[in-house]
């Protein structure tokens, strides 16, 4: 199990005990070595999928020893302990935590910069509020908060779509595929049948701009699983079209037996359920607007060279 960032900040700094200046990737692989992490743990990534989660953590752990004023860092990329920070391994501490950081002025100066005194990886000064937070990182932190909005913001789309009427439905379908990339523009690509006669299909949508294939749609809104008999039904509509591509909309789920069903077909049918579908309305700025952007910077190193 790989340390929470604060279990990381004692063995850094003692790492760094011996006066020796250090870069960055250096301390992680001699940390990584000491906590025993293993291959897997060393390339698990943030949600994001962009860094380390271990090098995250160590790399706040460092931040918070800086800003309490133990590590310093005597030039670009490089780091150090600080007289501060031998002084204080001298009281041998048993542990250490963002909490015992406040020991120092220049730890509570930085934290009572941030939003009413709070750090930004814990939920405020009581400690009985869901301590478990206190084991993320702050980047961490944030992308747990996006996902959890994330996650209420698909579940409000999905209510709104299960109200909206089925003619609306099936129009908002054709548009998504069309947000998505397939026909190049409503006028010449996507045409919405759901009448009477369509013989099972909800939409019509040309799979690239020159028009080479065809995609049919079906569009339902349902609160069961959609099962086999469903899909077969799509299937018999699209062999009825002479067509071989077809995507299954629905605001529910699908039956392990729909789903397998697809599989085992000659023709190439995708399922999309409640959850995807809402997940690319969000993700192709369908339904949906940005309500706030906040923009999360870092010191540019390249700036301080002199």
């Amino acid at each position: 199990m790989i340390p929470d960032y604060q279990t990381f900040m004692l063995p850094l700094l003692k790492l760094m005990s011996d006066g020796r200046e250090r870069v960055f990737a250096d301390v992680c692989e001699i940390l990584a070595d000491q906590f025993g992490l293993t291959a897997e743990e060393r390339q698990q990534l943030l949600p994001s999928g962009f860094y380390p989660t271990y090098a995250s953590r160590i790399g706040w752990a460092r931040t918070y020893l800086s800003k309490a004023g133990l590590v310093e860092s005597p030039k670009r990329a490089v780091w150090k302990i600080s007289p501060a920070g031998l002084q204080f391994l001298k009281q041998n501490p048993k542990e250490l935590t963002s909490k015992a950081l406040e020991q120092f002025e220049a730890f509570r100066t930085f934290k009572n910069a941030g939003k009413r005194g709070a750090e930004p990886s814990e939920p405020g000064a009581n400690e009985a509020v869901a301590p478990i937070v206190r084991l993320e990182s702050p980047d961490e932190a944030l992308i747990r908060l996006h996902q959890e909005l994330d996650s209420a913001l698909r579940l409000e789309l999905l209510t709104r779509i299960k109200s909206v009427p089925p003619s609306f439905f099936e129009k908002l379908v054709v548009e998504l595929m069309l947000k998505m990339g397939y026909g190049g523009s409503r006028e010449d690509a996507g045409q919405v049948v759901g009448k009477s006669g369509d013989g099972g299909i909800d939409g019509v949508i040309k799979q690239d701009r020159l028009g080479l294939d065809t995609i049919y749609l079906q569009a339902k809104r349902w609160e069961g699983s959609v099962g086999r008999p469903d899909i077969q039904a799509f299937v018999g509509s699209l062999a009825g079209h002479r067509a071989k591509r077809g995507v299954f909309i629905t605001t529910s789920s699908y039956s392990k037996q729909a789903i397998e069903y697809v599989t085992s077909i000659e023709a190439r049918v995708i399922l999309i359920d409640g959850e995807q579908l809402a997940a690319l309305m969000i993700e192709h700025d369908l339904g949906v607007s940005a309500a706030a952007t906040y923009v999360v910077k870092r010191v540019d190193g390249d700036y301080f060279e002199w």
